[in-house]
C-alpha cells in the first residue's frame, strides 16, 4: 500500500503547522518540514519542541530564506526531499504541500487512488507551445538571467532586465530539454525523486541554469520529470484543487466550505484559511476517518465563482470601441423576446414563423444554432457576433431582406439590451413570465455549470434559493430599466390577455395573435 510522505513547505501559523503534521501523520504517513529560515526563530522552535516524540516527522535542513518566484523556493523543496528520503525508508509517494494545504478525503482514499495507478502526478505542459501561462512574461522567463527577486527588489529585478534586452544578453534553454511548465504542486514516486537527484549530480548545468530562471517552482520538477520519467507513467494533472480570483490572487478556503472543498476531483486543497479551525478540524478528521464514498464533480470553481460574484453589478472596464460602433438603424423593427426558459420562446417563435413572414432567429447571442442565413462566416460562433453586436444585427436585417426582426435574448442580457437602445431603433419586448419549480431550478443549475450528475444534495441544496432569487432579481432589473413597449405574457395568464400582448407586440390581428397564444404545449418543461 502507498505511504507518504509530505514534503511540507511553510513559513507561519506555528500551531496550524503542529495540528496539519499530527493529522496527516496519525495515519501512518510522514512530513518532512522546511520552516522558512526568514521567519521567526522561536516559532520553529516551538513547532520542534510540539512534534520532537512524533517519529514520522522529520525536518529540513539547513533551512532556506525563501522567495516567491525564486531559486530559494526550489533549493529548499529540495533540501526537503533529501531528508525524507533518507528519514522514511518506506514513503513510496512525495507529495508536496504547504501550510495552508489539507486533506479533503480520507487516508484509505487517497492511498487506494496513489495504489490504482503506478505513476507521477505533475502537471506539466510545453513552455513554449501551451497557453499555461496567461498574462506576464513568458520567454523572458528562461531567455535572461534573473539575479534580484521582483517582490523584494523590484528596481534591481526591472533594471537588469531592461539591461539584457538592450544589449541582447539572452541565452539559451539545454538543449537536450524540453523545457514544461505547471503547478509547482505535485506528488512523485520515490524512484522519480530519485532519478532527478542522480541526473542533477552529473548536470550542474542544468542547476546553474534554472538558479536564474525566474518562477523556477513551476518548471524545474515539471521539465525534468518529464525528461526522465517515461510519458504513460505521467498523469498530467495537480491532486491539490486551488483557485486564483479575478484579481490573480489564490482563493482562501474558510468554515462554511467543506463541502464545495470535499466534492474536488483532488486529495488535498489550497488556501485553508488559518482562522478557518472548524473547517481544519473537519478536513483532519475526514483524513483520518474510513471513507471511501466521495462523490466528485468538476463544478467546484464555477459554484465558487457564483456565489462570490453575487452582489458585484456594474461594468468594471469601459466599453470597447466595436460595442459602441456601427448601427442597427433607426427606421427598422426589433422584436426582442425575453424569456428564461429557452424552450417556451422557441415553440413561440417556430409558430412565429408559420403563420406570419416576420424573419424571427432564436437566442442568436446566446447560442451557436439559431436560424441564422449565411453572413460570410461571421454568423459562425457566437464570439464573433458579440464583439459586434449592432453591426451584425444590421446584417441579419439586410439578409432577411426586411425592416422587421424577431429576436430572442436571455433576461440575463439586460446589458446587451441597454447596448441596442443607444442607436434608437424601434424596439418592442415581448417578456414570457414562466414559473420555475425545483426540478427546473436544478437542470438550470447543471446548464450554467454549478452542478453535475455526482454533485452532493448538501451542496445543491442551498444554491437553489439562490437561483430563483437571482431570475426574480433579473425580472426586477427588467423593470427598473423603463423600457418602453413592454409587453407581458405569463404563464397561468389568460388567454385573452397573452393574446392581446402578442397582438400589440408583432402587429398583428387578433385572430392570428388568439392562433399564436394557443400554441400546444408553450409553456411546458
Amino acid at each position: 500500500m502507498a505511504r507518504i510522505a509530505f514534503i511540507l513547505l511553510c513559513h507561519k501559523n506555528p500551531a496550524a503547522i503542529v495540528q496539519q503534521a499530527q493529522q496527516l501523520t496519525s495515519v501512518g504517513d510522514y512530513v518532512a518540514i522546511h520552516f522558512d529560515a526568514s521567519s521567526p526563530a522561536a516559532d520553529y522552535t516551538a513547532i520542534q519542541d510540539a512534534l520532537a516524540d512524533n517519529p514520522n516527522v522529520a525536518f529540513a535542513a539547513p533551512r532556506i530564506k525563501c522567495g516567491w518566484g525564486a531559486w530559494s523556493l526550489v533549493q529548499a523543496t529540495l533540501h526537503t526531499i533529501s531528508v525524507a528520503l533518507n528519514a522514511f525508508p518506506r514513503a513510496s509517494h512525495f507529495y508536496l504541500v504547504s501550510g495552508d494545504c489539507m486533506a479533503i478525503k480520507s487516508a484509505v482514499f487517497a492511498h487506494a487512488v496513489l495504489d490504482a495507478k503506478d505513476c507521477d502526478y505533475i502537471e506539466s505542459h510545453d513552455f513554449f507551445e501551451s497557453n499555461w501561462i496567461k498574462t506576464g512574461f513568458k520567454e523572458e522567463r528562461l531567455i535572461y538571467r534573473h539575479f534580484f527577486n521582483e517582490r523584494s527588489q523590484t528596481r534591481l529585478f526591472y533594471t537588469s532586465l531592461a539591461v539584457q534586452r538592450k544589449l541582447h544578453l539572452t541565452r539559451d534553454v539545454p538543449s537536450d530539454l524540453q523545457m514544461m511548465i505547471g503547478s509547482q504542486w505535485w506528488c512523485l514516486r520515490r524512484a522519480t525523486l530519485e532519478k532527478i537527484f542522480d541526473f542533477l549530480a552529473g548536470r550542474r548545468d542544468v542547476v546553474r541554469f534554472f538558479k536564474t530562471t525566474w518562477i523556477p517552482d513551476e518548471t524545474f520538477f515539471q521539465t525534468l520529470v518529464r525528461h526522465l520519467v517515461p510519458g504513460q507513467e505521467i498523469a498530467n494533472k495537480t491532486l491539490t484543487f486551488l483557485m486564483f480570483s479575478d484579481y490573480g490572487q489564490p482563493v482562501t478556503f474558510h468554515n462554511d466550505q467543506f463541502d464545495l472543498l470535499v466534492e474536488r476531483d483532488a486529495l488535498f486543497a489550497r488556501k485553508i484559511s488559518s482562522d478557518a479551525h472548524r473547517l481544519r478540524d473537519r478536513l483532519g478528521q475526514l483524513y483520518a476517518c474510513d471513507r471511501m464514498d466521495f462523490p466528485v464533480s468538476d463544478q467546484g470553481r464555477n459554484i465558487f465563482q457564483y456565489v462570490t460574484g453575487k452582489g458585484r453589478r456594474g461594468r468594471r472596464f469601459a466599453p470597447r470601441f466595436w460595442e459602441t460602433g456601427g448601427t442597427v438603424g433607426r427606421d427598422r423593427d426589433l422584436l426582442v423576446i425575453l424569456c428564461k426558459k429557452w424552450h417556451v420562446a422557441k415553440r413561440l417563435v417556430q409558430h412565429i414563423q408559420e403563420r406570419t413572414d416576420i424573419p424571427a432567429v432564436t437566442y442568436l447571442f446566446n447560442e451557436a444554432k439559431s436560424g441564422l442565413p449565411d453572413l460570410g462566416g461571421i454568423e459562425k460562433t457566437v464570439d464573433k457576433r458579440l464583439r459586434h453586436r449592432r453591426a451584425f444585427l444590421r446584417m441579419v436585417f439586410s439578409a432577411f431582406g426586411q425592416d422587421r426582426l424577431v429576436i430572442c435574448l436571455d433576461p440575463a442580457d439586460i446589458d446587451l439590451l441597454h447596448d441596442l437602445m443607444v442607436d434608437q431603433p424601434a424596439i418592442r419586448l415581448l417578456e414570457i413570465v414562466c414559473k420555475f419549480d425545483d426540478d427546473y431550478l436544478l437542470a438550470h443549475a447543471g446548464r450554467i455549470g454549478l452542478v453535475g450528475e455526482n454533485s452532493n444534495a448538501a451542496t445543491v441544496a442551498p444554491l437553489l434559493p439562490m437561483i430563483r432569487s437571482d431570475l426574480m432579481d433579473e425580472r426586477d432589473r427588467l423593470r427598473d430599466a423603463s423600457f418602453a413597449n413592454v409587453f407581458v405574457m405569463q404563464e397561468g395568464g389568460s388567454l385573452a390577455e397573452n393574446a392581446a400582448a402578442l397582438a400589440r407586440f408583432l402587429c398583428l390581428s387578433d385572430d392570428i395573435a388568439l392562433a399564436l397564444a394557443q400554441t400546444p404545449d408553450l409553456f411546458n418543461d
